[in-house]
This record gives C-alpha cells, structure tokens and sequence, in this order.
C-alpha cells in the first residue's frame, strides 16, 4: 500500500515528513516485541485503506532513537501526527477508536479560521487553570504516582512520599494537548511540574531544594489519609456522582447515560471527574467495592453505577432515593 511505509532511519523519517507536506503523516512509533503493536500495526492497515491521502509510518523505536529521544517516546505503540513537519498531536497506548477518531479529526481539517483557534486557546487556557486547581498541590508528571514512566516524576514522587505530602497528580502522556498547552501556560518547558493553591513551584530541582532546606512541608500540604479524602469527597454534596468528565460534558458513554437520567430528576448534585485524579479514581474502587463507574452517592452512602439508577427510574423510586427518603 503506497500510504502506508516503514522509515528505518533518520533520513527516512525526514524524507517522508517533508514529501507529506501539508497532508496528514501518522507515525507509528512501534517495537516487534510488544503484542500491542502488532494489534494496531493491523489497525493502521485498515485506516491506510480508508484514508489514502493520509501517509502512515511505522518505526521501530529502538532502531532509530534520534526521532524517538527528539519526540520522547517512552513506551510502545505511540502515534504521533504531523502537518507541515510540525506534530499536531499525539496518541500514548493502544486505543484504537482512538486512534480512528485522531485520524479522521486530523485528516478532515484544513485551514482554521483565526477566531477558532483564539477561542480553542482560550477553552485549553480554562482547562489548565482547572486542572492546576483540582487539588491543593498538582503534580504533573509522566505516569502515575503508582506507575511513573519517568525517572525524574519517580523521584518527584518519592520526595513526596517521605515527607508525607499530599497531592494529586495528572498524566502527561495521557493528554498532549495539556502536555503542549502547560508548557506555554506556565513559561517551564518540562516535566514534572508541581502547583501548590493554582501558582507553579517548579519541578524536580527545586523540590528538591525545598525538600533540603526544610520549606517542603511549609510550601506543600501534609496528606491525610486516602480514606479521609474519599469520605470528604462522596460528602461534599448530598448527592454526588463520580463520572468520567463532568456536569457540562461526559466522557464516556455510561457517564452520558447516567447524566442524562440525572438532569431529568431536577434533582441538584455535584460531580467528580475521576479522570483527573487517578488516586481517587483507584482509591473509590477499593473504598466503595464497586470496581466500575459511573459512582452514585446520596448522603455519604453508595446507590450503584448505571445499571442500579436504570432500575431505580424504571421502579419509579430514583427520586425518593436521591432525596434520601429510602
């Protein structure tokens, strides 16, 4: 298949990059070893054939580590797009609808009008002061305080567990566009970076600098437990939901269905977005032992996820449940 090639070097790389031009290019950062890749080699295959003014690459990430270091791959299958030799987006992981839905974004659009993109800049703006604010110290970091992916977040991660720190934490590599728009947002162009009540401290260096002199504790707040902050949080309201996304905007379709069923009840509630806080989004399974979501709670108390509310509307009792009347 003509759009669909493998770049084995350096020159390569940069050959196809220039020959695609304004068209779309998707690579295909891959390794032979890892089973995910040869899933979404097949995917890519298929896209190949729907999309043949898109060019898709695969490299092999060990076998050209100039493109890989340059673009910071640490892990296998990342996709990465390209318009006029400038990356435009990225993809981390095997998430093939994804995937497809990056491809058909990317090779849809052309030209955007000058007042879209001022309004995109302004709507990532307000995400990231949301994000910087989700908890009283923000740790952006690559990985998962259980899981770096980083060597230097490893190390951000265990200076905070020595000194008993509490933090929230969001994944980089799940978001390029938090990824790109931080850097900008905050003037520091690297990871990790931690805020403390919305305002940057800084990253590895200086927490360690503060970890010395003894001002870690005086700038970042002590933890409490975990099962503190989940009691604080399924109390927050009388009736909370813990969703993927939020009130305005649901990011998968059990959430959209149970925000729907919400709204109809005229009921007020709040909502948590567990994809912004991957210790609350672990910790609740465990605390709940519920291992799904959507979460419903109404006065400290778990209803159930999607299927109990369905039963509930259905039986006709959702609204005496939900004003604590059961």
């Amino acid at each position: 298949m003509a759009n669909l090639v493998e770049a084995k070097s350096i020159q390569q790389f940069l050959e196809l990059q220039q020959a695609a031009g304004k068209s779309l290019l998707v690579v295909h950062f891959c390794a032979s070893w890892a089973p995910q890749c040869a899933q979404m080699n097949n995917v890519i295959a298929e896209l190949a054939k729907e999309h043949s003014q898109v060019t898709f690459v695969k490299l092999e990430a060990e076998a050209v580590p100039e493109v890989s270091e340059k673009y910071e791959i640490s892990s296998v299958p990342t996709f990465l797009f390209f318009k006029n030799s400038q990356k435009i987006d990225r993809l981390d992981g095997a998430h093939a609808p994804e995937l497809t839905k990056k491809v058909k974004q990317h090779a849809s659009s052309s030209a955007v009008p000058v007042g879209t993109v001022e309004s995109s800049k302004e709507d990532l703006n307000e995400r990231l002061k949301r994000l910087i604010n989700a908890a009283p110290c923000m740790l952006f970091m690559k990985g998962s305080p259980q899981e770096p992916r980083c060597g230097f977040s490893r190390q951000i991660v265990d200076i905070f567990k020595q000194h008993n720190i509490q933090f929230s934490s969001f994944d980089i590599l799940s978001d390029d566009e938090v990824r790109q728009g931080l850097k900008t947002f905050s003037n520091w162009p690297t990871y990790p970076q931690v805020y403390v009540s919305g305002e940057l401290v800084g990253g590895l260096d200086i927490i360690k600098e503060l970890a010395q002199s003894g001002e870690l504790e005086k700038t970042c707040p002590s933890a409490v437990t975990l099962e503190h902050r989940l009691k604080s949080l399924i109390n927050k309201n009388p009736v909370m939901l813990f969703m993927k996304g939020n009130k305005t905007m649901a990011k998968c379709g059990f959430s959209r269905q149970i925000l729907e069923i919400m709204n109809e009840t005229g009921i007020d509630f709040d909502t948590f977005d567990i994809l912004e806080d991957e210790e609350v989004r672990q910790g609740l399974k465990t605390y709940s032992n519920w291992p799904t979501y959507p979460q419903l709670y109404v006065k400290g108390e778990l209803i159930g996820g999607l299927d109990i509310v369905k039963e509930l509307k259905e039986s006709g009792d959702l609204l005496s449940v939900l004003k604590g009347e059961n």
